[in-house]
């Protein structure tokens, strides 16, 4: 059964989970809780209605109603999210999606879905069954006054190449996609950063300059990342991690085609452990979409997380920044950003 990140799961409970892994243990697909059923919901579906949940509440959740989506991964050594295959009702694709809202988008915010295609098919040259819709519109739980656009580019290089497009027609008012204001900017930063790690100018510095996020006829839109399936090599469990405290260092990307997975990886060389042990580091991984798309290739950093050994196909150490969703002292830095 494949299934990869950006894909939802529709269980045979009504639960929609968001596959948060392309590699999965056997009988069951990593991901996590996003949608439950409640009739005094803010979202509806076919006269049903269902709420959003916060990490928290869908762990507690789960615990309370349905423990069989929880398992203890020993290779890991914690407890995660995963829907069993029996409990699998259908897999909602991004790809088929969009397909499905070309053909007729039902509504102001889906016709700017349509948009988006449009535009990064006619500006970048990336073909209509590599994009597709993620995030609420996918499930069809979305607001169409008030949601936000998940748009997805499979294909590393494919999304390199929508940014880089993206990049030089947001400013042209002649194309519909255009780059983030202010309002946009202090929205996210707030729901982003809950510490001093980035000011909100230095944030507003790193986020126009990804290029991955902007807005089509004043509604925000994310264009996100998603590998092809030949892009997808490995199984679950051949590679392990073991924790060995919080490292600071200094080092030079070499590597940033992964900048804007899940994770986000950057290859890593010439390093410098500012605090910390002292050992040989080869990449920097980042599990919060705030440090996706933070650097490029032969930009010097400094990048601040957790330290962890890996063994399996290979073997090294790796810094990882987002082991929280709010990155609480975490980050991946230019070293030398000035700002006037």
């Amino acid at each position: 059964m494949r299934a990869r990140i950006r894909d939802f799961i529709h269980t045979t409970d009504d639960l929609f989970f968001a596959v948060t892994s392309y590699l999965h243990p056997d009988g069951r697909i990593m991901s996590f809780l996003r949608y439950i059923p409640d009739r005094h919901g803010e979202r509806s579906l076919d006269s049903a209605r269902y709420s959003k949940v916060s990490s928290d509440v869908a762990y507690r959740f789960l615990e309370d109603a349905h423990p069989e989506y929880l398992h203890h991964y020993d290779e890991l050594g914690v407890l995660m999210m995963g829907v069993p295959h029996d409990r699998v009702e259908e897999i909602l694709r991004p790809e088929n999606r969009l397909e499905e809202i070309m053909e007729s988008p039902s509504d102001p915010l889906l016709e700017k879905a349509v948009k988006i295609a449009d535009t990064l098919h006619d500006a970048a040259g990336i073909p209509y069954r590599s994009m597709g819709v993620s995030g609420s519109i996918l499930p069809g739980l979305y607001d169409p006054e008030n949601s936000d656009i998940d748009f997805v580019v499979y294909g590393l290089k494919n999304h390199r190449r929508a940014m880089e497009a993206f990049g030089e027609l947001k400013d042209d008012p002649s194309w519909p996609l255009m780059g983030l204001d202010e309002e946009l900017l202090r929205r996210v930063y707030s729901k982003r950063i809950v510490d001093d790690t980035l000011s909100f100018r230095e944030f507003c510095w790193y986020e126009m300059r990804k290029n991955n996020r902007g807005r089509v006829d004043g509604t925000l839109f994310d264009i996100l990342a998603a590998r092809d399936w030949s892009e997808i090599d490995g199984y679950w469990g051949d590679t392990t991690y073991e924790p060995h405290g919080t490292i600071t260092i200094e080092c030079t990307v070499t590597d940033a085609l992964e900048a804007f997975d899940n994770p986000s990886r950057y290859l890593v060389e010439d390093v410098n452990v500012i605090e910390g042990p002292s050992v040989e580091i080869g990449e920097v991984v980042s599990f919060t979409h705030t440090y996706a798309g933070q650097a490029r290739e032969g930009e010097r950093i400094v990048a601040r997380g957790k330290l962890e050994r890996f063994t399996g196909k290979s073997e090294g150490y790796r810094v990882v920044v987002g082991t929280t969703r709010e990155a609480m002292n975490e980050f991946i830095k230019l070293k030398d950003l000035r700002l006037e």
